[in-house]
């Protein structure tokens, strides 16, 4: 039997959220109905809450390997990533520095990277190669006696590409500059030790690895000199103001507990499936390539682009054979620009419209991956058929345009 004959809808969008665990949301139903206090009050409700509270920080802690005291609760990744950035700078330089980052940051990093730039800073976005990865000797050619911060991203939200942050990490010690990492897309993929890998801060979020929506983490080393960016009634040691989401951090502790539960049982498999698909669909699609690095990457993550087509339809297409997937274009969204990301790379206009990314979850299974297979083929066809940018050559760079309408 074909696997379109059993057809169902198939979720193949990891990277952008995932289904909240039933584990993670049983843990968090009283904290709504019956344990609701606010973890600030001293009477038995509040009580209540606040050690629910603490035992969630614990929970997180254990997985990073940090202590519980370093552990701050957010909004989420954006928010820790704001955090990060704004509040380490603005302590060290108060109106002047130099912070280091790198050319594919989450937009999370680069536009407070930019609000900083308005009080005066200085920022040095270091390139990557084409494959993803960014230089160590790049970043410590860079630094400068006025940097206050470096922050380079575990892996790649687009193309999964892992970074090599503990050899960068150690740089950034050896130089007493704090070392910050946007780990938001690596939680439940790899594992992840502040301490070996020399991580001043860290940025997580609860949604990316089986927890609830708007909560998250912002690793802080004790030592770390950072100012809040959130000022109030001084909950979270004062770095981040406002009543604590309990029901959201008990969620994102089960769910960072979960997600250190056969780690490496759950990294194979999904493993097995992403190798699956980065060998066949080349295989199998004419004039279709791999975005990031072939062995360094997230285990979860496949990335493709596809000639003489742009990602929006491919989206679109493979939606209706309901298989949900994402592209590194930005059409999607409005813009006519395609992803920064893939520009990066040195990538054509055409060629970063015409991306796809894959990304798998620990419950993905193989008849899914098959069906994926089987069908992409007859999808970028049929889009090829009608594009105007099918003249039967590769597209190469330096060959800009603008997106198919």
């Amino acid at each position: 039997m074909k696997a379109s004959e059993t057809r169902k809808r198939i979720y193949f969008d990891h990277s952008a959220t995932t289904r909240v665990a039933p584990e993670v949301l049983e843990a968090m139903r009283p904290f709504f109905t019956e344990s609701y206090g606010n973890s600030s009050s001293i009477h038995s409700f509040g009580r209540e809450a606040k050690t629910a509270l603490e035992d969630a920080r614990k929970k997180v802690a254990k997985v990073l390997n940090a202590d519980p005291a370093e552990i701050v609760f957010t909004s989420g990744g954006t928010e820790s990533d704001n955090l990060a950035i704004k509040g380490v700078a603005m302590y060290k330089g108060k109106s002047k520095g130099h912070v280091i980052t790198t050319a594919i940051e989450h937009h999370a990093i680069l536009e407070p990277c930019e609000h900083l730039k308005r009080f005066g800073f200085e920022v040095t976005h270091i390139p990557v190669s084409p494959d993803g990865l960014v230089d160590p000797g790049a970043i410590e050619q860079a630094v400068r006696n006025d940097t206050v911060l470096m922050s380079v991203m575990t892996a790649n939200n687009e193309i999964g590409t892992i970074q090599p942050i503990r050899e960068i990490g150690k740089m950034a010690q050896s130089r007493s500059i704090p070392f910050h990492t946007d780990a938001v897309q690596a939680i439940g993929k790899m594992p992840i030790d502040v301490r070996a890998d020399n991580i001043d801060l860290l940025s997580l979020s609860a949604h990316k690895f089986h927890g609830p929506k708007g909560v998250g983490v912002l690793y802080v080393r004790k030592g770390t000199k950072i100012e809040p960016i959130i000022e109030g009634g001084g909950q979270e040691r004062g770095l981040r103001s406002s009543t604590v989401n309990v029901a959201g951090a008990v969620g994102l502790g089960k769910a960072a507990e979960l997600a250190g539960h056969d780690l490496d049982g759950n990294c194979q498999r999904m493993m097995r499936l992403r190798d699956k698909m980065l060998r066949t669909v080349p295989e199998i699609v004419p004039n279709s390539h791999v975005n990031g690095h072939m062995t360094r990457r997230l285990v979860n993550n496949a990335n493709f682009r596809f000639d003489f087509i742009e990602g929006e339809g491919l989206v679109l297409g493979l939606d209706f054979k309901g298989i949900a997937t994402s592209t590194g274009s930005a059409c999607s969204t409005g813009s006519l620009e395609p992803s920064h990301v893939l520009l990066a790379l040195g990538l054509a206009h055409e060629q970063a419209h015409g991306s796809l990314r894959v990304t798998l979850g620990r419950e993905n299974t193989e008849e899914e991956a098959d069906y994926f297979l089987e069908v992409l083929p007859g999808v970028v066809s049929k889009l090829r058929e009608i594009s105007p940018f099918s003249s039967g050559r590769p597209i190469g760079p330096g060959q800009g345009g603008s997106c198919v309408q």
